[in-house]
């Protein structure tokens, strides 16, 4: 139930955003939604007017749809053919009093009945507003379909019914395919209907009107039924046995609380009814899950309908687990976030692990001061996902302190770090950046871009627990990055040089290496992958600037991790002729091939495979030559000699 909490509580301290729109990226509208409230696609706005009159009506826009309606605990739960209309807007057959008189189908209770009592009982009420007043007024007159049909918006067949879909045969009554058949998927039955009252010197549309909302509110709360144990505030509250569903978007059917199945076994056998296992008050059910649907719009991931969540009860922007570093600077905002300093590479500085470990911090430590100024900011992580259209579950729920969860955070982009230079700045430019990896990125590279979304979502989950437990990351994933890093000619370029520094964060933390050169260690894999980065260096070097070619280094690279001694000999032979071309500059890398060769023990220059460090030593040692030139290449540039710090 703590994650219920949590999600009552950010709904509780968040209280002056209900109701306000704000926009997503692609500029699709949300909301944080008052109680018993919810949202619904409307495909059609009637207006009225203050009398109760008929004013207009058009077809919506498809970047206009999005509509906050009122909403009982029936109507929000409602399926199939169960009549179970909303207070105020609602689909036609339901809305409509004439749609029968017009060919409208109903299987067993007329929906309108029902529609039309439950809004006579709110306009009667002492909470009513005028607005509701005038809509019932107008409905009551049973009229609507009639006014539709004179305003062009529905349409009827030669036999005044309404057609249920567009087909060529209706063009010779009406022309080209009207707007409410490309809106409406189903049969024009079930277009849904939005009303507004149009009144003088009044711009406010009645779904965005905060006066609406606290009408319906206090009438159904007088309504609600017997009060029961809250099992999540502890409170005696009115209870509800029906939740919400519509968690990730407006088609989403899944819910993360059900127990209506009284013919299976969903609580039978265990207990009597489904209460005696959990009772949840109708308020905290309506503010959980309309504060994780509006977290979910605001700052939820989702991939292939799992969704990654972050936040803070009090403090929502918090740095996310799952995101690299480059991309958390990104998401700083100027007017409320800490300055950093950048960690960022240059030309003449070379990072240490500790002196990494020690930017890291300073700049995550800024997170921590800030919400260190609030009484109460833990951390809330949460995973969902759907195993059937009906249901949801809760894969995976942390709620840690924030310090604890800051010490985790700096301890990953601390150890899984590596020199990267996939990303873009703001101008477009490719941008290198120290630090961990963001948890897709890696999914991307142990299984390929084009990894089936169940395969990322799946791997994504398994690799949360590493961040924030501090579990090792599974050997299977680092394994797959491994194999794919040393199979180059199989990637685009680009691909490759992304899948080998993420590969090397992956494989660093176990390791715990530097980026910058170690020529201090001895190990035989490490050793091996600095002289295949020389021979790639060297041949490089010798091509001309335009050939774009892979190097005999590159194309052997895969052989290379299996038999190293035997594709050495290849790949040095191959080097000859690259060698002559270079003429006397060729001195520097033949002796430092020599250095590196020496440092292999007699009896371990064989074919056994090498570990993963091979890319390390790969990788450091062309990052060595690739970025410190000297003046003349007859002499070794200014090493680092960085060598690796005790820890």
């Amino acid at each position: 139930m703590s994650w219920l909490l949590n999600l009552y509580e950010t709904y509780e301290a968040n209280l002056g955003r209900v109701g306000v729109i704000e926009l997503k990226a692609n500029d699709t509208e949300y909301t944080l939604l008052p109680v018993s409230h919810t949202t619904q696609n409307a495909h059609i706005t009637v207006e009225i007017t203050e009398d109760g009159d008929f004013h207009s009506a058009t077809v919506n826009d498809k970047s206009d749809i999005n509509t906050l309606i009122p909403c009982t605990e029936e109507s929000s739960s409602r399926a199939g053919s169960k009549v179970a209309p909303y207070p105020l807007h609602d689909k036609l057959s339901y809305v409509a009093g004439d749609f029968v008189a017009y060919g409208g189908k109903i299987k067993k209770e007329e929906p309108f009945a029902a529609y039309i009592q439950q809004l006579e009982a709110w306009a009667n009420s002492p909470y009513a507003t005028p607005k509701v007043k005038s809509i019932y007024r107008y409905l009551s007159k049973r009229e609507l379909i009639r006014d539709l049909v004179a305003s062009k918006v529905i349409y009827l067949d030669a036999n005044h019914k309404l057609i249920d879909k567009w087909d060529k045969k209706y063009e010779p009554l009406h022309g080209e395919k009207p707007p409410i058949f490309v809106l409406v998927t189903a049969e024009q039955e079930s277009a849904f209907v939005r009303f507004n009252v149009r009144k003088t010197g009044d711009p406010q549309v009645i779904w965005k009107d905060p006066e609406m909302y606290d009408s319906f509110i206090q009438h159904y709360s007088s309504l609600l039924g017997e009060e029961d144990y809250c099992f999540v505030t502890g409170k005696v509250l009115p209870s509800t046995d029906r939740h919400a569903n519509k968690i990730r978007n407006a088609g989403d059917k899944a819910k993360l609380i059900s127990a209506n199945d009284n013919s299976g076994f969903t609580f039978r056998g265990r207990f009597a009814q489904s209460s005696d296992a959990a009772s949840i008050s109708y308020e905290v059910s309506q503010k959980a899950h309309n504060a994780l649907k509006w977290l979910i719009n605001r700052q939820g991931k989702i991939i292939d309908q799992r969704v990654f969540l972050v936040w803070g009860n009090k403090e929502l922007n918090i740095p996310d687990p799952i995101a690299d570093f480059f991309t958390l600077k990104l998401e700083l905002e100027p007017d409320s976030e800490p300055e950093v300093t950048p960690v960022t590479p240059k030309a003449s500085t070379s990072y240490t692990f500790k002196e990494y470990a020690r930017e890291v911090a300073k700049s995550l430590g800024g997170y921590r001061n800030r919400l260190a100024s609030r009484t109460k900011s833990d951390v809330n992580i949460l995973v969902l996902d759907s195993a059937t259209t009906g249901r949801m579950a809760v894969l995976y729920y942390r709620n840690i302190e924030k310090n604890l969860y800051v010490d985790k955070l700096i301890r990953w982009h601390s150890t899984c770090a590596w020199l990267h230079k996939y990303r873009k700045d703001e101008h477009g430019e490719v941008a290198t950046f120290y630090g961990a990896p963001s948890t897709k990125d890696i999914a991307f590279a142990a299984y390929g871009p084009k990894a089936n979304d169940k395969v990322v979502k799946g791997m994504m989950e398994r690799v949360l627990p590493c961040i924030v437990d501090g579990h090792r990351v599974p050997k299977d994933i680092v394994r797959s990055a491994f194999y794919r890093a040393s199979n180059p000619v199989a990637l685009e370029s680009w691909e490759w040089e992304k899948t080998l520094s993420i590969a090397c964060a992956l494989i660093n933390t176990e390791e715990e290496y530097n980026v910058a050169l170690d020529t201090e260690n001895d190990d035989r894999s490490y050793l091996f992958g600095r002289l295949l980065a020389i021979a790639d260096v060297l041949e490089r070097r010798a091509l001309d600037s335009e050939e774009k070619r892979s190097t005999n280094a590159i194309r052997y690279m895969n052989s290379f991790s299996k038999y190293p001694a035997r594709t050495w000999s290849t790949i040095q032979s191959c080097l000859q002729p690259y060698q002559a071309r270079l003429g006397t500059r060729v001195r520097f890398y033949s002796n430092l091939i020599d250095e590196v060769a020496s440092k292999i023990k007699i009896e371990e220059f064989d074919n056994k495979p090498l570990t993963g460090k091979y890319l390390l030593g790969f990788y450091s040692q062309r990052h060595e030559l690739n970025h410190f030139k000297a003046k003349s290449e007859d002499s070794p540039p200014a090493s680092t000699n960085t060598n690796q710090e005790e820890r």
